[in-house]
């Protein structure tokens, strides 16, 4: 048995085991220092980046917004920062912080000055998903940045760097920070602000832990002292960036469970024979949550109603919580504010799909009034070609689809049907189809000869 257990712990070791698959300490360390510079291109592809970035939010395209967190070279500092901590390179750590603050000011300078100047001025879902970080966001950070160490250290880093790029999403939120300056929101500036934060310090500390685990080698001239005082600074910062997050998450679950056990009652419990749930609205904050329902059809009796209601809160969660019915024929001024956008919404509907069906109706009119039209042309026209083209004894005007064989399309052809009473010159020929097409505002007839008869 113990023979099965050790082979079995072995097996799973070696697995999970990544010496033989790392690159040297100097060729991962020389990578990330490369990536720490924000100089000359550096600089200018993450301006660039910050446009593209900004355009995807105003534009509120996901395409956009990924192709920017590809291009922007955000991680290289902050994955430098943990490298520094990790093996106590204070100057690396120096250097990699000045760089980020370096390119975060200038990242919120250049979405300001977009939003500042942009039409667009509403907030789209890509926007607003960066305002409200939760744990979530601390894990997709921490995560990332193992992921990311894992990859510069590894001889086969396939495409987790850009995966890492967008999952941990280090643009979006900067621009976002920008676009709450530009439109002096601040709910905007401090919720994406915290998200940037959040990323960044827990790639570094996910950096810092891989750096450990991988077994680097500190730097030449360490200060063991100074390097305990910063790790401690490190996991001090973590932690704090960490609390506001778990309560952001907390109200986060509440209101979603509060969500979902409305939806549980009203399903439940607003089950009438003759009256109809028409709408219903769950409002969730801690203080006053508020139930909105709307009902239509045979008004019930309202005290008897919410009394009955409002005794079955309690077993779905929602003890505290205040219960506003409003029936159709309320007289309240709620009542008929809402029976009102609901009604208009209906009307609305219903007009769209009227005008849909007068365009139909109109269309098909047309259609009725060009074929009457070219069944009586023939009768309006004979007069005047008895004087102009006397050798016309008879005309019919059609207007014949014609099928291709070769591309299999349709082609609508002007063909005028004529029973000469005599010869006709070519030329002659030529003015009697430029009169028609004349007369009959026609682009092109054509003149069809039909057989004289016996």
């Amino acid at each position: 048995m113990n023979n099965i257990l050790q082979k079995t712990r072995t097996a799973i070791v070696d697995y999970f085991t990544l010496t033989p698959y790392l690159v040297s300490q100097s060729e991962a360390e020389a990578s990330i220092r490369e990536g720490v510079s924000f100089r000359g291109t550096n600089l200018v592809i993450l301006i660039l980046a910050i446009f593209i970035a900004s355009l995807g939010l105003n534009t509120n395209s996901t395409a956009v917004i990924i192709g920017a967190m590809l291009i922007s070279p955000l991680m290289g500092p902050i994955i430098g920062i943990g490298l520094g901590v990790g093996i106590q390179d204070f100057d690396l750590l120096k250097r990699a912080l000045r760089n980020l603050l370096m390119a975060t000011v200038f990242s919120i300078i250049t979405s300001t000055l977009f939003f500042l100047i942009s039409p667009v001025g509403e907030g789209h879902s890509e926007l607003l998903a960066r305002t409200s970080p939760t744990i979530y966001d601390v894990l997709i950070g921490f995560f990332g940045g193992a992921a990311g160490i894992v990859a510069i250290g590894s001889r086969s880093k396939g495409n987790v760097i850009p995966g890492v790029a967008i999952a941990t999403a280090l643009m979006p939120p900067l621009c976002t920070v920008g676009y709450g300056l530009a439109t002096f929101q601040m709910q905007y500036f401090f919720g994406a602000l915290y998200l940037f934060l959040i990323n960044s310090i827990f790639i570094c500390l996910a950096t810092f832990i891989g750096v450990k685990l991988m077994k680097y080698h500190p730097a030449p001239v360490t200060n063991p002292a100074r390097a305990q005082k910063v790790r401690r600074m490190i996991y001090i910062v973590a932690i704090l960036t960490l609390l506001p997050s778990i309560y952001l998450t907390y109200n986060m679950l509440r209101e979603s469970r509060f969500q979902l056990n409305v939806q549980h009652f009203v399903a439940e419990q607003c089950d009438f024979p003759a009256t109809h749930v028409l709408s219903s609205s769950a409002t969730w904050n801690r203080v006053d949550p508020q139930i909105d329902i709307t009902l239509i059809g045979r008004p019930l009796p309202q005290d008897s109603l919410s009394l009955a209601l409002n005794s079955k809160l309690r077993f779905y969660g929602l003890q505290g919580a205040r219960l506003n019915i409003i029936q159709g024929n309320g007289s309240s001024a709620d009542a008929l504010a809402v029976a009102g956008s609901n009604l208009r919404d209906i009307y609305q509907m219903t007009q769209a799909s009227l005008e849909a069906k007068q365009a139909v109706i109109d269309s098909l009119r047309t259609i009725v009034r060009d074929i009457n039209s070219a069944d009586s042309v023939a009768a309006t026209l004979i007069p005047e070609l008895k004087v102009i083209f006397p050798q016309v004894a008879d005309i019919a005007v059609a207007r014949p689809v014609m099928a291709q064989s070769a591309s299999n399309r349709l082609d609508t052809l002007n063909v005028a049907l004529v029973n000469f009473s005599a010869p006709i010159s070519t030329a002659k020929r030529h003015e009697l189809a430029e009169y028609l097409s004349a007369r009959l505002r026609l682009p092109d007839v054509r003149i069809v000869d039909l057989p004289k008869q016996d």
